[in-house]
């Protein structure tokens, strides 16, 4: 059977695509090749004329879900600044739904077991958030004043979104949520306002 020009590449696209949510949603260990490929629709058999094992499919989703969520802080930053992604960060929409959310957050402990090269993108766009951050922090901040706050609100909001995820009480999922963004935004130096 003939496929159209770009099938290959369109079909590839969807199995990541596919990884990248159910990875966040599950965890890496969490999902079989098996299932993910059901999912996109497609067999098991034609997974490794896409890629060669599954950490390598884990490598492609990783980015895949890097830059998305790199690119939905730049448009946060753009439309907000600094304090509406921390807003937006820490809502419980992204707590509830981590198949869409950050992929830090979602993956981070499980990352730190998988091999430097399945790494390497996730550590270069974790690097463009921090650089991201530091730009809308307030002048007055020295640049190594700027890289630590940068680094310390960033791992407060990751913090607060996976405490905030594993309490199993909605009350205390909610406090968590706020004294996060209220902690994010006391390093950034910005003044809180009302939700």
């Amino acid at each position: 059977m003939r496929y159209e020009k770009g099938h290959k590449e369109t079909t590839r696209r969807r199995i990541v695509e596919t990884a990248a949510a159910r990875f966040r949603k599950d965890g890496i260990e969490g999902v079989g090749v098996a299932d993910l490929m059901a999912e996109a629709g497609l067999t098991h058999g034609g997974f490794y004329s896409h890629f060669s094992s599954k950490e390598d499919l884990v490598r492609a989703a990783i980015e895949e879900a890097a830059i998305y969520s790199v690119q939905r802080f730049d448009r946060r930053i753009e439309e907000g600044g600094l304090e509406a992604w921390i807003r937006a960060y820490l809502r419980t929409e992204h707590r509830d739904h981590p198949e869409k959310g950050c992929v830090v957050a979602a993956l981070a402990s499980e990352l730190a077991r998988h091999p430097k090269a399945t790494r390497k993108g996730f550590c270069e766009k974790f690097a463009k958030v921090l650089t991201s951050i530091e730009a809308h922090l307030p002048a007055s901040m020295t640049t190594a004043q700027k890289r630590q706050a940068a680094t310390g609100i960033f791992a407060v909001l990751v913090g607060a979104i996976q405490m905030a995820r594993a309490v199993d009480e909605p009350k205390a999922s909610e406090e968590i949520l706020e004294a996060g963004i209220a902690s994010a935004l006391a390093l950034a130096q910005l003044k809180t306002t009302a939700s």
